[in-house]
């Protein structure tokens, strides 16, 4: 603290020192203030560019509604309950679904809420496959409360991505970002009709880049941001501070509200797909013909590797391109086109997004030494054939077919803390049914090994029918229970 003597006015000099003074005093709390009001500004700044975005943005945000038919107890489980993305309305999803139903015979249409976005002013729409992909009857509400009829053009649930067509002109549209260059930490908007709340407006960050093995897609590489996103988010755009779209809101981990865990498809996934929808009304990938895996920690080294990205080949298909270009069991993959790989699920993405008949050059370590192989991809068979399981010799002898338990699911089927594949189908007289499995029931695990979603359910399958007997632990309306089948006693 500095103490100041004050002298007779008389003398000139202690005039000058009095008059420093009140000006040093004045300053002090002149600066302090000037920071606040400066940290201020800046939190006003940060809100009115949040609103000039949601302003530049939100009339090229729509509610959606979708309708589907459901013929009797088609798609109910053995509780009554809907497997379809379908619900008749709030009250119906969240309190009704926990009510007795009775057997439900005659047709009934229900119905789906959710967002989307238009991408050109001419009215196409980018939404979610599970919002549009199984509608009988679409419609968009415009920012203006217009309500159009609007025309699927396609749906792609390999990623979850789907276009819609409205007949207008001259629309405000939402510009496309590269979605590649967003960085962890970046401030995101969202945009959507959560609950059925027009255009609701929330912020948060990127939280994550390249998330996976969620179950939500087959082909997956979600951005995660903290932006609360609800139900009725999904398909719309999230958004980066430029207004432009990084993303399409897809999907929710957790319990069914929002816990700040969103997910997002990167709009450079959404433009093949988009493009693809928009030309043929359908979309075709790139198919090597291999099964990866992700290497564990400390793998890599015993085949001579620097480091455990790559993705191991764990079975060659018979006939495929892989095969054809000499690809072994027990290469590790490391790039694709010069590019690095970090495991199995970016190599699928990235073979996928190719074009069938596209040659690639993929380097390999086989033995300890790099190779470079030249492949030419196929055409991917459609997601029923590759990963439903219904072609798996060992699912036929069960006599059972899977599906990965989705979020969605979990939240109907009270699961919402479990992981795994939920049974779709029992056959009639199948060991599956004399050992009293259901469909609803919840398969965890495998001869004792956790299995989250299809891709670890076949390879576990497989290996279990090898030794003759497979473990299930099963979770349903009865409980927790461990259930041993034989398939050789069938």
């Amino acid at each position: 603290m500095n103490v100041i003597a004050f002298r007779p006015a008389s003398r000139p000099r202690p005039l000058v020192s009095c008059a420093v003074v009140v000006l040093f005093l004045l300053t002090l709390p002149v600066t302090a203030f000037s920071e606040d009001d400066q940290s201020i500004d800046a939190l006003r700044r940060m809100g009115k560019a949040f609103a000039s975005i949601a302003g530049k943005t939100s009339p090229a945000v729509v509610g959606i509604k979708a309708t589907k038919t459901i013929r009797g107890d088609s798609r109910r489980n053995s509780s009554g309950e809907s497997n379809s993305p379908f619900d008749e309305d709030l009250f119906e999803y969240f309190f009704r679904r926990n009510m007795p139903r009775g057997n439900q015979q005659e047709p009934s249409k229900q119905l789906a809420q959710g967002s989307g976005f238009l991408v050109t002013a001419d009215g196409y729409i980018l939404t979610n496959n599970h919002l549009v992909g199984d509608a009988d009857d679409v419609h968009v509400q415009l920012d203006d409360r217009r309500t159009l009829k609007a025309k699927v053009i396609g749906a792609d649930p390999g990623t979850d991505v789907a276009v819609i067509k409205i007949d207008v002109k001259d629309e405000p549209y939402v510009e496309l970002a590269d979605s590649d260059s967003l960085e962890v930490g970046e401030w995101v908007i969202a945009i959507g009709n959560p609950f059925g709340l027009s255009h609701t407006v929330t912020a948060g960050i990127v939280s994550a880049k390249g998330r996976n093995d969620i179950g939500v897609a087959s082909f997956e590489d979600f951005i995660q941001t903290d932006a609360a996103i609800n139900f009725g988010n999904s398909g719309g755009p999230l958004l980066n501070l430029d207004g432009k779209a990084v993303g399409i809101n897809t999907a929710i981990i957790g319990p069914g509200g929002n816990i700040g865990i969103g997910l997002a498809i990167p709009i450079n996934m959404a433009k093949g797909i988009y493009e693809q929808l928009k030309e043929n009304g359908k979309v075709v990938r790139g198919y090597l013909g291999v099964r990866p895996g992700d290497l564990d920690s400390g793998v890599g080294e015993f085949y001579g590797a620097d480091s455990d990205k790559g993705a191991m080949v764990g079975e060659v298909m018979g006939g495929s391109p892989a095969e054809k270009a000499g690809i072994k069991t027990d290469d590790i993959i490391l790039e694709v086109q010069g590019e690095p790989i970090g495991g199995a699920n970016e190599l699928i993405n990235r073979v996928a997004m190719y074009k069938p008949g596209t040659e690639i050059e993929l380097t390999v370590l086989r033995d300890g030494k790099r190779k470079t192989v030249t492949v030419t991809l196929g055409t991917r068979p459609d997601e029923e054939t590759l990963i439903s399981g219904r072609g798996s010799k060992t699912e036929e002898e069960l006599g059972l077919s899977v599906q990965t338990l989705t979020p969605e699911l979990a939240q109907r089927l009270d699961f919402e803390d479990l992981s795994g594949v939920v049974v779709t189908e029992v056959e009639a007289g199948s060991p599956a049914d004399e050992k009293g499995i259901q469909p609803g029931d919840l398969i965890t695990e495998v001869n004792r090994g956790t299995v989250r979603n299809l891709r670890q359910w076949n390879d576990a399958i497989k290996k279990a029918s090898e030794k003759g007997k497979i473990l299930l632990r099963i979770h349903g309306e009865n409980g927790t229970r461990l259930v041993l089948i034989t398939l050789d006693e069938r």
